[in-house]
């Protein structure tokens, strides 16, 4: 009985997850290949197709199915995890009625055309109206949700499971006090010189030689691709295939590449996750932190360490001789390991990227308290910029409009940025651990060590533990802060000789 229970919840979880993906090949080609003027019928059509997946994963004969195998004996490990977790799913799904998810999904379209519109024209105007309407849904979707002590508690929920506020204040007051003294540190010593990143480097180039580097991460191209988007994200609609977009700026260096690996560390998680549980809970990631876990630890921990360029440096030299001829390796590492405020929170460093994100939380914080109204929020951004790294946007496109997670209504996913940062470092002094010799494979551009690692540790497990649970399983222990600030006190002290 419970094997033809199982199959049953089977059929209708994947065919909803098939529903949830063909969405996803739509809102890829929205920000990817679509024409202006497609917007007009796209959110009708997503909308269809997240009501209908909102329907079958919400009914009462879905319902009943997964209390019936809650009580089942039979199941095996995994089976009965999957029906656990469909279980929690169902029953937090159950509190949004079909109308909402209709009328959430049109003004996520809603709300990424203004943004669009509003950087084009470099102004928030047109932007804020269609901002309100979502902030307004959010709320309500909190308010559906339930919460005990603040309506935020609910939204970040859907991306870090368990996660509140109340967790969320301890990791930002160490980011308020322990890395203020650091960056103190690198102000003071003499700054090193990244104009190595500017100048002339021509689009098809650096697109060569990022696809050089995605393959000698692991990312299968047969599985994958590589395109231009207005933001860098990661899609993904099996894991067998998996797709990843990037921008390119001729004039920055730095632009195209570290996208590109960041990118392609969430790739290679998704094409890690098990095929053999496609749409099920154990096919989808763990949660938000631990997917940028992976994203964080090849951009940063890899991407961005002298021992990756020692063996791509010369083949960067061969893609831009006349640009890097003269300029040694060691120059060009410290190079991209510059430390100075800024504005824009991709472009950030190691260091002051975490500032961007507490800002960026204190605000929705605030939004959904009702403390900030949406026409404020132009001059709100300046003050926390100010505040924290003491830089100020001159317009509105470099400033409060650089980030597209709001007009999809992601309330709750940027404080993941930050967790997935700390828990990177984590699992890279663990992995440095067990694999003594993993910098020397590194040196030689030999990736598959690393790769083969977090396949064994983090992508076949899929959503069967939470973060906090996979932490311990890998490195003894929960989430440690003080591993972050070993990894930059130790990368940043032979960067800037402090």
């Amino acid at each position: 009985m419970s094997n033809k229970l199982y199959e049953s919840y089977k059929e209708i979880t994947q065919k909803a997850a098939d529903l949830q993906f063909a969405s996803a090949v739509l809102q890829w080609d929205q920000e990817v290949y679509m024409p202006a003027k497609g917007y007009t019928f796209r959110g009708r059509q997503l909308a269809t197709l997240a009501s209908q997946a909102h329907e079958w994963l919400t009914s009462d004969k879905y319902g009943d199915v997964l209390k019936s195998l809650a009580d089942a004996k039979s199941l095996s490990e995994d089976e009965a995890a999957n029906a656990r977790l469909s279980l929690e799913d169902y029953e937090k799904n159950r509190k949004l009625p079909i109308d909402f998810i209709e009328k959430i999904t049109q003004q996520t379209s809603d709300s990424y055309n203004a943004w669009i519109q509003s950087r084009k024209e470099n102004s928030f105007d047109a932007y804020a109206t269609e901002l309100g309407k979502m902030i307004d849904l959010k709320k309500q979707q909190a308010d559906l949700y339930g919460y005990e002590a603040h309506p935020y508690d609910a939204l970040l929920d859907d991306y870090e499971k368990g996660a509140t506020v109340a967790m969320l204040e301890p990791v930002f007051k160490d980011v308020k006090e322990q890395l203020p003294p650091l960056l103190a540190k690198i102000k003071a010593a003499q700054q090193v010189d990244d104009s190595v990143m500017e100048g002339n480097y021509p689009r098809q180039q650096q697109w060569e030689f990022s696809m050089d580097v995605l393959k000698a991460m692991g990312y299968d191209l047969e599985a994958g691709r590589q395109d231009i988007s207005e933001h860098p994200f990661t899609t993904s609609f099996s894991s067998l295939d998996v797709r990843v977009t990037t921008r390119v700026d001729e004039h920055n260096f730095a632009s195209l590449l570290w996208s590109s690996i960041h990118e392609g560390g969430h790739a290679l998680y998704e094409q890690g996750l098990p095929e053999a549980q496609y749409g099920l809970p154990l096919g989808s990631a763990a949660s938000l932190s631990i997917h940028e876990s992976q994203s964080r630890l090849w951009e940063n921990c890899v991407g961005r360490g002298l021992s990756f360029w020692k063996h791509f440096y010369p083949v960067l030299q061969q893609y831009f001789p006349s640009q890097l001829k003269s300029i040694p390796v060691e120059a060009f590492y410290k190079a991209m390991n510059k430390v100075e405020p800024s504005l824009i929170r991709t472009e950030a460093d190691e260091i002051t990227y975490h500032f961007h994100v507490l800002i960026r939380y204190e605000i929705e914080k605030a939004l959904l308290e009702g403390n900030i109204k949406t026409k404020d929020l132009p001059a709100i951004w300046n003050e926390s910029y100010e505040k924290y790294l003491g830089v100020s946007a001159k317009d509105d496109k470099i400033g409060v409009l650089q980030d597209v997670h709001w007009s999809h209504g992601s309330f709750g996913y940027f404080p993941t940025y930050s967790l997935g940062s700390f828990y990177a470092a984590q699992f890279f002094e663990q992995a440095e651990k067990d694999i003594p010799w993993l910098i020397g494979t590194i040196e030689s551009g030999n990736m598959l060590p690393l790769l083969e690692w977090l396949r064994k540790n983090v992508h076949i497990h899929g959503r069967k533990y939470t973060s906090e649970e996979l932490c311990n399983r890998i490195t003894g222990k929960g989430l440690d802060f003080t591993s972050f600030m070993r990894y930059a006190e130790h990368k940043y002290s032979g960067i800037y000789n402090l």
